[in-house]
């Protein structure tokens, strides 16, 4: 009996010296109050979600039940496309339910190099506008995979789309843009990387010099674009990428009044800074909108145990972005409003206000 006791006990520690990062999932025996929310305290407005605009209606109604059940009123679907497919979208999405989407269009690079191209696109927003879009989407080839016809890399500040970021001043509706990717995937897959796991996991996302500009040459391209048209409103996706250094996107934001941010898929940022991030979600309450990015309703749940609670050293549910716990920032209310609903009924026209308290 002891020899086999011998035994487990050996080859336990034999696959602890063998088992890697991937495999160590330590439970913590830390025992703190929880409170597990499944539902947002107020109705918000997710201003970052990718659907299929031209969904089936079964589909569509299935979304709509997800959606009520964690209190989301109104989502953004930034993946509108552009015209036919963005008319039938609308019409689809709109038809069934007028006031629980919003859609966004996208831009048209192809013939890019040929002469008039800038009033083409231009062109383009504006019919997209006439048939529902309420905003512009810029995705992230916009300035690190998307190239001319002689193969030169497009800058996000690029003058040919001046006129589509003039338009949408004039228009009075907002462009969300993703720039670039965390600064981490820039740098080299070694053991000082934050990242590391999820560069291990997922080779492609690393952006190697060989392949891409430096991200401190993207970010200046971004702020330069934002400058350079201090009549349209952006949004910064992902926190600009700065949700590790709140400090520094503080300045960019006091910089930069056009310039507003959403925290999409950089949620465990903030739940490993709680008390800085509440300042600086205090103190820039009226510039940061609420989004999540991708759509697994259950992992909203985590968005407002980090918003709502002070509740200490949780999981987060994604391993590759968070190898740390959370900690709830407790938002005071009139702060929770803004960032649920109120700035993005601010700055994105045509929403129903109705349904909002």
């Amino acid at each position: 009996m002891k020899y086999a006791v011998s035994l487990l006990f050996l080859s336990g520690l034999a696959h602890a010296q063998t088992m890697s990062i991937e495999d160590y999932e330590p439970k913590s025996t830390l025992v703190v109050p929880q409170h597990l929310l499944t539902r947002a305290k107020y109705p918000f407005i997710d201003v970052h979600n990718h659907q299929d605009s031209r969904m089936p209606e079964g589909e569509l109604k299935q979304l709509v039940t997800d959606m009520d059940r964690i209190h989301l009123r109104i989502m953004i679907n930034l993946s509108g496309g552009y015209g036919d497919e963005l008319k039938e979208g609308v019409a689809n999405m709109k038809g069934h339910y007028p006031d629980r989407f919003i859609v966004f269009a996208n831009m048209n690079f192809t013939r890019i190099d040929e002469p008039g191209y800038s009033d083409r696109v231009a062109g383009q927003l504006a019919s997209d506008v006439k048939n529902g879009a309420q905003g512009l989407k810029i995705f992230k080839n916009f300035g690190m995979d998307l190239k001319d016809t002689h193969g030169q890399r497009i800058h996000v500040d690029d003058p040919r789309f001046d006129k589509v970021f003039e338009l949408c001043g004039t228009l009075k509706i907002p462009v969300l843009i993703h720039t670039g990717e965390p600064s981490s995937f820039f740098q080299p897959k070694d053991k000082y990387n934050e990242r590391w796991l999820e560069l291990k996991q997922f080779p492609s996302r690393a952006r190697p010099p060989e392949r891409y500009p430096p991200w401190e040459t993207l970010m200046e391209e971004q702020h330069h674009l934002f400058a350079k048209h201090p009549n349209t409103i952006f949004i910064n996706a992902h926190l600009g990428w700065l949700g590790g250094n709140l400090g520094e996107l503080g300045r960019l934001m006091d910089k930069l009044p056009n310039m507003y941010t959403e925290i999409g898929a950089v949620l465990a940022e903030l739940g490993r800074q709680p008390r800085f991030a509440r300042e600086f979600f205090i103190k820039h309450s009226d510039r940061v909108l609420f989004g999540k990015d991708t759509w697994e309703p259950s992992e909203y749940a985590y968005y407002f145990r980090v918003l709502e609670t002070a509740d200490e050293y949780f999981d987060y549910y994604r391993k590759r972005h968070a190898f740390w716990k959370m900690y709830g920032l407790d938002l005071p209310d009139d702060v929770l409003r803004k960032l649920y609903y109120k700035n993005a009924l601010r700055i994105i026209p045509g929403i129903n206000p109705a349904g909002f308290p």
